[in-house]
């Protein structure tokens, strides 16, 4: 059973007016990039609890959490409201598979997120683990509008750390602007936008990590499957590995 540990916020950035990000100064937890921990409050005499993925790397004493406002829950509008100084709890038992230690090499890294789901390849992209074992890395992020593309500064810094091995390939689906791809991820799987974005894809080279909305994990695979990919486990090696804690 987990223990709840006291953090407190030094920083609540609002990126929209549903976005945004806590930096929270806790005790140290052990955990791998890429895994979830639950942050908490106290309301109405019930301690609300959800996971949320570490945006900041391991080895980063600065927790970092990334999240969205639903309007009717109880837990993440008063979490966006929160201020510097101000209190919350964290399990002390980080837990989930979508990290880098997993994840069979190949040629490239295919980082596939939606929305929020962005948050634990931040953290992968800051440690040793794919520069190491994957030749490029490919983060790909799709929103419904383009102010929703949020932490492009540390993306352009990683871009400038790793020039040549990562790419980064935006979508938006109710917008148009002529830098970024239109529509969803997994259309562009089947009529080739994505390849050509990125790298070709084949069971021989690619491996794919996916972590955003059910509806993107569900079309990704099986437009994956339909080039030959499939759900990668321990037991039986593949080339999909995927996160949800929707």
């Amino acid at each position: 059973m987990s223990a709840w540990l006291t953090g407190r916020v030094i920083e609540n950035r609002q990126w929209t007016d549903t976005l945004f990000s806590l930096r929270v100064e806790a005790p140290r937890l052990e955990y791998e990039a890429g895994q979830f921990v639950r942050i908490a409050l106290d309301i109405g005499g019930e301690r609300i609890a959800k996971p949320f993925s570490f945006v900041n790397p391991p080895d980063d004493p600065v927790l970092e959490f990334y999240g969205v406002i639903v309007a009717e829950g109880p837990l993440s509008p008063r979490l966006a409201r929160l201020k510097a100084g101000d209190a919350l709890f964290i399990a002390d038992n980080p837990a989930g598979w979508l990290i880098a230690s997993e994840v069979p090499p190949a040629e490239e890294l295919w980082l596939v997120a939606t929305g929020t789901g962005v948050a634990p390849f931040l953290s992968i992209l800051r440690t040793a683990a794919p520069w190491q074992r994957y030749r490029k890395v490919i983060l790909v992020h799709g929103v419904r509008q383009a102010n929703e593309l949020v932490y492009g500064q540390l993306i352009e810094q990683l871009m400038h750390a790793h020039a040549g091995k990562l790419s980064y390939v935006r979508f938006i689906s109710r917008e148009t602007r002529a830098d970024v791809l239109q529509g969803r991820i997994p259309a562009a799987v089947g009529d080739g936008r994505l390849e050509a974005a990125g790298a070709p894809i084949s069971p021989e080279r690619s491996q794919f990590m996916l972590c955003g909305n059910p509806a993107m994990l569900k079309d990704m695979a099986a437009a994956l499957a339909a080039r030959g990919l499939k759900k990668h486990r321990r037991r039986s090696p593949g080339q999909i590995t995927v996160e949800s804690f929707w």
